[in-house]
Order: C-alpha cells, then sequence, then structure tokens
C-alpha cells in the first residue's frame, strides 16, 4: 500500500464523490467495495484507492507484468495523472517528497 500526502488546498479531491470521478475520468469503470473504490485500466490488474488518516490518499495496485511496453507507458501516464488529480503534486513533485521523507528517516 502506498500513502500519497495532498497538497494544501486539495482535501476535496479525496472525498469519496470527487475520489470516484477522477478514477472514472482516468481509468473508465469503477467499482465500489465498501469504503475503497476499484478500477483496472492496461498494466493495473486492479487498483484500489480510498481516503485515509489525516487527509493522505491510500492506493494499493496489483500489476500484470506481461503486458507490452505500449500498455506499461500508458499505465503509468494515466496512474500519475490520476495522482496529479487527486494529491495536487506532479510526479517530479512526488518524487522529491519521497526523497526528502526518505533522508529524514520517516
Amino acid at each position: 500500500m502506498s500513502e500519497y500526502e495532498v497538497r494544501r488546498g486539495h482535501q476535496d479531491n479525496i472525498s469519496p464523490e470527487k475520489l470516484k470521478a477522477h478514477m472514472q475520468d482516468v481509468f473508465g469503470s469503477v467499482e465500489t467495495k465498501g469504503d475503497r473504490f476499484v478500477s483496472s485500466y492496461g498494466a493495473l490488474k486492479e487498483l484500489r484507492a480510498w481516503q485515509g488518516a489525516k487527509n493522505l490518499l491510500c492506493v494499493e495496485t496489483e500489476m500484470d507484468p506481461s503486458v507490452d511496453d505500449e500498455v506499461a507507458q500508458r499505465t503509468i501516464k494515466a496512474y500519475n495523472t490520476f495522482l496529479e488529480r487527486a494529491t495536487g503534486y506532479t510526479a517530479k513533485e512526488r518524487g522529491k517528497r519521497a526523497q526528502k521523507k526518505a533522508k529524514q528517516g520517516k
């Protein structure tokens, strides 16, 4: 499971209604299972997303490693688009924040 910080002012983006809408826009179909939203797309066999504690976006993924390169690239692009819409951080910003936390030992 991965937890992503949400940019200040973007907390509404991970409310259940908006999170489901973001997933539908990016991945197509979305199912609701309990408090989690489930979708699949390209190399993502299953992606589960929900709002965690302290306004964190929680995401679990199950990947299919046997897809070709084109599908893998499309999947990565869609996943990053979804995370950017939900958290307000670009892939580059998320990477920098993760490196900073790793250096601090968190």
